[in-house]
């Protein structure tokens, strides 16, 4: 009896592990997951121990594992990158966001299996050209990321609509830009984690919390802005992109809406049962000349290719994240 395999990248991650968890939900499907689990203590394996995957496979025996299976293999969801903004090592940034992304294109054009990938808003930089996510190989070749992480993401949007245009291509292909992304199981990220995640233990215990001061004239402090995105929008997404197989171009994924920081941390508060307790510092002078106050995902072409369900929004995500995870002696989906 033939299987009906979905193969996840970076599936034990952050972003990858709902993704995982969603998919999981089909017991049809066997989802595989393909990542690094690192130090154990970080506890990125508890990312997927509570979900049937069918099977486990390290980074390096992945195109093995895909040329002994690809007749099952229905979907290829690549969510693993390097994701740090601060990653020093350029050449490791760019094998992995682009050189792996580039091979899976052409393994899953060869092969004829669908892939849907992670780009990311990093690409718009500091979006001067705004955040349209127009389809349009000039159009994406014109944006100038900030950092190596977003033109490494840029770079591999570019190859993918050029590679599509000439006609060489997967049966679908789909790239979702995500914006600010908070949620369970982001644990394992560290500094990295969402705001939410990283002033979540001093309100739980009573404290204060501290949010960058602005440096930008008539912008409060605490008011720079970012589209919020909820992890389980992500995996409802993914999941309508499986199922909807003529959905094919690069996407912005955002809620839609740009929020405060300060907006986050009172939701955080709230969550608690708190009020705000909320001190601003300087920012440190090394980003603050670079550093984004505003990010808002046009969710316009989503929308008109068919992707109807309403986004979570940001007190609704805080509350269901504290109440459902954070506080939670187990909190991992």
């Amino acid at each position: 009896m033939s299987r009906r395999i979905v193969f996840v990248t970076g599936g034990a991650g952050f972003i990858g592990s709902n993704i995982v968890a969603r998919l999981a939900q089909d017991r049809s499907l066997d989802v595989v997951v393909c990542d690094r689990l690192r130090e154990a203590e970080l506890g990125k394996w508890r990312n997927i121990a509570k979900h049937p995957i069918g099977d486990f496979v390290a980074p390096e025996q992945m195109f093995e594992w895909l040329e002994k299976r690809w007749r099952d293999v229905e979907l290829v969801v690549h969510m693993g990158a390097v994701s740090s903004t601060t990653e020093p090592d350029a050449d490791k940034i760019v094998s992995s966001n682009f050189g792996l992304s580039r091979d899976l294109f052409r393994w899953c054009a060869d092969r004829q299996r669908r892939l849907i990938y992670a780009s990311s808003a990093a690409t718009y930089g500091d979006g001067q050209l705004g955040f349209g996510d127009d389809n349009d190989f000039e159009a994406l070749a014109a944006l100038r990321p900030l950092n190596t992480y977003g033109w490494s993401k840029a770079l591999f949007d570019t190859f993918a609509v050029r590679q599509a245009a000439r006609g060489y291509a997967p049966p679908q292909w789909a790239g979702l830009k995500f914006f600010n992304v908070y949620g369970p199981n982001e644990g394992h990220k560290q500094a990295m984690k969402s705001v939410a995640a990283q002033i979540w233990p001093k309100v739980r215990d009573g404290q204060g919390v501290q949010l960058f001061q602005s440096h930008r004239e008539g912008i409060a402090d605490g008011g720079q802005l970012r589209d919020f995105i909820y992890v389980r929008d992500v995996a409802d997404v993914v999941a309508w992109l499986a199922a909807n197989p003529q959905v094919n171009g690069v996407y912005n994924l955002g809620s839609g809406e740009a929020r405060s920081f300060a907006d986050m941390a009172r939701a955080v508060f709230a969550a608690a049962g708190r009020a705000p307790e909320i001190d601003y510092i300087p920012m440190p002078p090394a980003i603050r000349d670079r550093y984004q106050y505003f990010t808002q995902a046009q969710m316009s072409r989503l929308r008109r290719a068919g992707y109807e369900t309403p986004f979570t929004s940001l007190e609704a995500g805080i509350g269901d994240y504290v109440t459902g995870y954070l506080s939670q002696s187990d909190p991992y989906l």
